[in-house]
């Protein structure tokens, strides 16, 4: 049943995208076949950001967002379609553009003085980016008040569909990460871990989509990816004991190892912030790696259009092929990196939870108080 499945997905995407590969073919042999294909170009397209949101199949049209940038003479909002393509627009004494290529400020929306372009001193637009974190907030929140409003009503009964495999994934991680790491604690923290979960999830799933509301290329932001660690540290160390403090400054290693050269200390203290930025670079890594590899083996099918029918046709059935199948790895990764994340997370909370072998030994075998005459 999956091979069949898997099959008629991929003949779909094939009758899909051979009368693109047969258009982009005949428009190379003309008079454009010099200029060929901006691999380049298409793949940072894909996978920045923007001032609007690309129309499947129709890269000349965009989905207008929101601009708002603080400019010399106060606060600006317009529409992004007034500045596409190169457009200018004039709004009140002050004219806007997108930078070109060919500018420092590439792909920014920049105000024009003089015949120069000056970067507006605040941009707070509403860009693909910001709108798809947006979305999937709604999406997330969505899903765990479905799982609640189910209860609310059912009681304990089981739920079923969508809202019982939400219940799973819950259970799942609840159970299975963060109640056998935190134990007694892991209620005060499960909300956050859970959240995070969620959260990234919903954004990974929704970045495999390539139309409105996915495409958005959250978790292959380095800045996204970034403040997700940046609140694990803050938690980890705003809710951190003495013991694990005191493990930091003052180790319990040999005395040579902290005096007169505070050795250890100082590799503790550069170990707070490496934890936060491997989480940083293991997400970004992974998910911009998988988005980028589908992309290249779409532009396999162009790259190859004007070398003849029989080599495009060919190349168009196994770059299909592959695209599919690192679709499907890319839903199992989107999956295990916000599995991955939320577990080392919980892992560098419980470190920051730690009592010490003496605290930890009297509360398992509490001493037990004089017999009274």
């Amino acid at each position: 049943m999956t091979r069949q499945l898997f099959t008629k997905i991929a003949l779909a995407l094939i009758a899909l995208l051979l009368p693109a590969m047969v258009s982009a073919s005949g428009h190379d042999n003309g008079g454009d076949a010099k200029e060929g294909v901006d691999a380049q170009g298409i793949i940072f397209e894909h996978l920045g950001d923007g001032y609007g949101w690309e129309v499947p199949f129709n890269h000349h049209k965009r989905i207008p967002l929101p601009v708002i940038v603080w400019a010399g003479d106060g606060l600006h909002i317009f529409s992004s379609s007034r500045v596409a393509h190169g457009q200018v627009w004039r709004d009140g004494d002050t004219e806007f553009k997108i930078a070109g290529k060919d500018s420092p400020y590439k792909g920014k929306v920049v105000e024009i003085v003089d015949g120069k372009e000056i970067k507006p001193a605040l941009d707070i637009s509403v860009t693909k980016n910001v709108c798809g974190v947006f979305i999937s907030v709604l999406v997330c929140i969505w899903c765990i008040l479905s799982v609640a409003r189910w209860h609310r009503r059912e009681g304990m009964k089981a739920p079923r569909k969508m809202t019982g495999a939400i219940e799973s994934l819950i259970l799942f991680v609840y159970d299975g990460v963060i109640k056998p790491t935190l134990k007694t604690k892991a209620p005060k923290f499960a909300p956050y871990l859970l959240t995070v979960f969620f959260f990234i999830l919903v954004m990974n799933l929704l970045g495999l989509i390539v139309i409105f509301p996915g495409g958005a290329n959250l978790t292959g932001n380095v800045a996204v990816t970034l403040v997700l660690a940046v609140l694990t540290f803050f938690v980890t160390n705003i809710f951190a004991s003495r013991h694990y403090w005191k493990e930091i400054f003052n180790p319990d290693v040999p005395w040579w190892l902290k005096y007169p050269l505070p050795i250890m200390p100082l590799i503790e203290v550069f170990g707070i912030f490496t934890k936060p930025a491997a989480l940083t670079v293991r997400l970004f890594a992974n998910m911009m790696g998988g988005h980028m590899i589908v992309i290249v083996l779409t532009l396999l099918i162009f790259i190859f259009a004007a070398m003849g029918p029989a080599v495009s046709g060919a190349t168009a059935v196994v770059s299909v092929i592959f695209s599919v199948f690192m679709l499907l790895i890319d839903v199992l990764v989107s999956f295990i990196q916000a599995y991955v994340f939320t577990m080392l997370s919980t892992i560098f909370i419980a470190l920051g939870q730690e009592e010490g072998h003496e605290g930890g030994h009297a509360a398992e075998h509490p001493v037990p108080s004089p017999a009274k005459n």
